[in-house]
């Protein structure tokens, strides 16, 4: 795996953890020699993951539509900036660039991007790792969410498995790499409040 995209929040949240876990991931793949793509902006967790694989030599793209220099604040140490159109050519061109995905915590835009690589990997689009780094189980509402769908009949019990779940950045990005698409009969690697796998 040579490259991963990272959805995350363009705020730090409300927990120190949150940030902290940020920096573990981009030190964690600048390590590891894995290219970071992601939004490009320099604020939140995106620029706090962008800043710390740049800071431990690793290489950074950063994909920002023009008309979003101003209010996402560019970075401006990027190991290589990419100018595009829009957020939908912003996507796409992330999907491109990335051998697989890593969502941080965040708001709505983290959740779109994430929800987008998913029905891609859904409908056949893509076969590529998708992860959740669950820092303080922020994302198990959304993790049971989907396993709501599940049992009310509107997705798939393979669905569930597209995406990988952990709380440390080396797990997850290990689950990545080892990731391949015939492992959807898999179950998730997280536990539910009542203990279940």
């Amino acid at each position: 795996m040579q490259s991963i995209c990272v959805f995350a929040g363009s705020n730090d949240g409300r927990s120190a953890d949150y940030r902290e876990q940020a920096v573990a991931l981009g030190t964690a793949l600048a390590k590891q020699g894995i290219r970071l793509v992601y939004g490009g902006s320099s604020y939140g967790l995106m620029g706090a993951v962008a800043d710390a694989v740049l800071e431990h030599g690793g290489q950074v793209t950063g994909i920002m539509p023009t008309g979003l220099f101003r209010g996402e604040i560019v970075h401006t140490g990027l190991t290589e900036l990419v100018e595009v159109a829009d957020m939908h050519e912003r996507k796409a061109t992330m999907n491109r660039l990335a051998d697989g995905f890593i969502a941080l915590p965040g708001g709505l835009g983290t959740f779109e991007e994430l929800f987008e690589v998913l029905c891609w990997a859904q409908i056949g689009i893509h076969t590529k790792p998708i992860g959740l780094l669950n820092v303080n189980g922020y994302y198990d509402p959304l993790v049971e969410l989907i396993r709501h769908s599940v049992r009310e009949g509107f997705a798939g019990e393979t669905h569930q498995n597209l995406i990988r779940v952990a709380e440390q950045a080396d797990e997850l990005i290990g689950q990545l790499q080892a990731y391949t698409p015939h492992t959807l009969g898999t179950k998730w690697n997280i536990k539910t409040p009542e203990g279940e796998a």
